[in-house]
């Protein structure tokens, strides 16, 4: 059976997991969720998971939710994307969900898709000063190496660049940060990707 994502293109957190099954070559569909118009908060989108976010992952009876969740699954089963030490692996998979992937969404969100004159500058101020740091890590971790978390690519690097190829302000240029540009190329060029908006 073909798995379906229910994603949408806007969201980094699905493109996460997209990503990660498109270049494991699993059989897959996407199934669009209409988040601006509500969908994520309807009854029937709530069973399917009650805490009312996109990606959710379903085939054959299993039902994935959180972007990390489902690209440990597809890389299990695929035997993809999981060459490396898995401590290290899941330390920048948690790392991301907690320092990076969270503040660059709310800080896109609040720069992007709410209306100009309800946005909290101090707020969005404040989340970029924490990513600034977020990045400088990031940098300084591949100085010197290719990728994140061994000597191929794995699922830590497709959860660490999840947000930043969208092309919207959030306080990120990839000319200050030429590690990490280099690293986005190399992920970029792997057979199968796809800009997050394809």
């Amino acid at each position: 059976m073909t798995a379906q994502l229910f994603c949408f293109g806007e969201s980094g957190h699905s493109y996460k997991a997209a990503l990660t099954l498109e270049l494991s070559g699993y059989d897959w569909q996407p199934v669009y969720v209409d988040f601006f118009n509500g969908e994520v908060r309807a009854n029937a989108y709530r069973e399917m998971n009650e805490m009312a976010e996109a990606p959710v992952f379903r085939e054959d009876g299993l039902t994935l939710t959180q972007s990390a969740v489902i690209q440990l699954h597809v890389a299990e089963k695929t035997g993809k994307f999981l060459d490396g030490d898995r401590n290290e692996i899941l330390r920048w998979l948690f790392w991301d969900n907690h320092k990076l992937s969270s503040a660059i969404g709310s800080t896109r969100f609040l720069m992007n898709f709410i209306p100009e004159g309800k946005r909290p500058l101090e707020v969005i101020a404040f989340q970029q000063a924490r990513l600034k740091s977020a990045y400088k890590l990031l940098d300084g971790h591949l100085s010197g190496r290719d990728w994140i978390a061994g000597d191929a690519a794995t699922i830590a690097d497709f959860t660490c660049c999840g947000y930043l190829y969208y092309p919207e302000p959030f306080g990120f240029d990839r000319a200050e940060w030429p590690h990490i540009s280099a690293w986005l190329e190399r992920i970029a060029s792997l057979p199968g990707w796809k800009h997050p908006m394809i």
